[in-house]
């Protein structure tokens, strides 16, 4: 039986089908739920650029205007101890501390 016509599977029955949309359209909203109503073509646009607009918004920490420099420090274990026992914000704090230091020791 070489050259006769093969059985389509329901895979290929399926996707033929979907080729050729029906007269009104695969779905038909029965106009009870609104969440089931499909979206418009302005609604699927507006989707469409708050998702570019999301995508090219820049991520991560925002840049500061005030730049600071990480530096590797060594206190004695009773002064760092202190320092956070005074709670979160201790690292600020010292540098408010040292920026008074350095303006009333400057030459």
């Amino acid at each position: 039986m070489n050259g006769s016509a093969k059985k389509m599977t329901e895979r290929q029955v399926i996707i033929r089908a979907m080729k050729t949309p029906p007269p009104d359209g695969f779905y038909v909203w029965d106009g009870k739920d609104e969440d089931d109503r499909p979206a418009t073509a302005e609604e699927l646009q507006t989707g469409l650029q708050v998702a570019e607009a999301a995508r090219q918004k820049k991520r991560g920490r925002p840049i500061s205007a005030v730049t600071k420099e990480q530096v590797a420090i060594r206190f004695d274990r009773d002064v760092l101890a202190a320092l956070r026992a005074t709670g979160p914000g201790w690292q600020t704090r010292v540098n408010e501390a040292m920026r008074e230091w350095v303006k009333a020791n400057a030459a």
